[in-house]
């Protein structure tokens, strides 16, 4: 984020709270050019965006404003300022949809509250594409106020330039140009006069106490019904199984069975349908920012995204005749090299030392000669105070009185927005290691804690393996 933008976000976080800005934590980026800060005072928090597309921020502004008239959970809009391009919202915390359905799955397996979970979610987009649907201002929509045979064509030409094109799928230029335009035309024979989110999937849901909060609906528009259920169901990284999705669709057309007159019949032919489209826009933009963009971890994305495709072409037929369309899926899912993705990078691998500078700066084992070396002698020193002396930087009362001193939070902060810097950069380059050492005099009080709260946030913001050592520990148990 730009110095002016971080300085005005600090501004207008005053005016809103009446609190300074003690501290400032980048959140990781998405996939836009939107910037993200949480902004810590005394008492309030907030999030702090930085966005340079106006009708981007417009949009997003105004729904926000619609659905909380609505009685909808999205995040309150705290301050803005158009001409500077930012504005202050809520903060929701760092639980994602996808981030508690990927830890409970990998502790407990598909409990039932991932399912009671999933029902909460659909209750509420019913209510967006309906309710809120209806006197919604479409005129601010961005880039088009609906989801029409333009913004249709617009997903199967990113798939095609996007995924075909750079995975070296061949194709007949002018019969798959000619089946997009059938495809498109089938798609809008069903009712597309609601509310469509847009990107309505599992990361752009937030958990707040358990209860589900929506971000992310600035590309809304109007639309079909099927389109965002088929990007929450068949969401590629979230994996549903079969079981869970078929119910969830049976518990979506009960609930907009009672609101909206269509037959499910009707409802399951044009749901699959858009399905497949999703599945095309999600491939176009894992291949724009994978194969160009050369940023590994959208890649990983593709053999969910397949597995999906496979899944539907072995169930699913679609009233109409794609000839060019089915052969470009059938070669996709057939070819070997697009189901190994998750190997191609093994991912960015963070070490982070404590030491004593008494003992000399730890050595680089990876032979990557990158990292940092932070010196906290400058903070205030614990191991002064008897109380203090026998414990260490993982300790409570250590960390509490760490946490009450600016000077720390400020440092902590620097810190921060330094090791995100290189975090991000090395994750877009497929870096493999990363070290970042923390120094004290007797390496037990404040190195401990700031190697402490480094592992916390890199776990809470970025996809990176984290090995931590505490040196000086080490060397007092042998």
């Amino acid at each position: 984020m730009n110095t002016e933008a971080l300085y005005r976000l600090k501004e207008l976080f005053r005016e809103w709270s009446g609190e300074e800005v003690l501290r400032a934590e980048p959140l990781p980026p998405s996939g836009s050019n939107r910037e993200y800060i949480r902004l810590f005072g005394p008492k309030m928090t907030a999030i702090g965006v930085y966005n340079p597309d106006s009708r981007e921020n417009e949009a997003f502004l105004s729904f926000s404003e619609h659905f909380r008239k609505h009685g909808l959970p999205v995040p309150e809009i705290y301050e803005s300022a158009p001409s500077d391009f930012i504005y202050l919202e809520e903060d929701l915390g760092n639980t994602t949809l996808f981030s508690y359905l990927t830890e409970v799955r990998e502790q407990e397996g598909l409990t039932a509250e991932i399912g009671d979970i999933y029902r909460k979610v659909i209750d509420h987009l019913v209510r967006f594409q309906v309710e809120a649907g209806k006197s919604a201002d479409f005129s601010v929509c961005y880039p088009r106020q609906a989801f029409d045979q333009q913004s249709m064509l617009w997903d199967l030409h990113y798939f095609k330039y996007y995924f075909l094109k750079l995975a070296k799928v061949p194709f007949d230029e002018q019969l798959l140009e000619d089946d997009f335009h059938r495809f498109a035309d089938y798609l809008l024979q069903t009712g597309t006069d609601y509310f469509l989110y847009r990107d309505f999937q599992s990361r752009n849901i937030m958990l707040v106490k358990g209860e589900p909060y929506f971000i992310d609906y600035q590309g809304g528009r109007k639309g079909a019904l099927q389109y965002d259920l088929a990007s929450l169901l068949f969401d590629a990284k979230a994996d549903l199984p079969e079981s869970l999705r078929n119910e969830l669709l049976e518990y979506y057309l009960e609930r907009i069975g009672g609101i909206v007159k269509t037959g499910s019949e009707e409802f399951r032919q044009y749901f699959y349908g858009y399905v497949l489209i999703r599945i095309m826009q999600a491939l176009g933009a894992y291949g724009f920012r994978g194969f160009y963009e050369q940023k590994a971890h959208f890649l990983q994305s593709i053999p969910f995204a397949l597995q999906n495709l496979e899944y539907l072409l072995n169930k699913v037929r679609l009233p109409l005749d794609l000839p060019a369309l089915h052969v470009v899926w059938e070669r996709i899912v057939m070819n070997r090299k697009f189901r190994s993705f998750p190997e191609a990078y093994p991912g960015l691998t963070v070490r982070i030392n404590s030491f004593s500078f008494k003992r000399g700066m730890p050595m680089d084992e990876t032979g990557h000669g990158g990292g940092f070396v932070f010196d906290c002698r400058a903070l205030p020193n614990p191991g002064k105070l008897e109380e203090y002396r026998e414990l260490t930087g993982m300790d409570t009362e250590v960390a509490q009185f760490l946490d009450d001193r600016k000077e720390v939070n400020t440092f902590k902060s620097h810190v921060r927005a330094l090791v995100s810097q290189s975090v991000e950069n090395y994750l877009e380059r497929n870096f493999k290691n990363l070290m970042i050492n923390f120094g004290c005099t007797g390496g037990r009080h404040r190195s401990v804690y700031m190697a402490e709260d480094t592992v916390r946030f890199l776990k809470d913001h970025y996809p990176v393996t984290v090995v931590l050592r505490h040196l000086e520990q080490e060397l007092e148990k042998e």
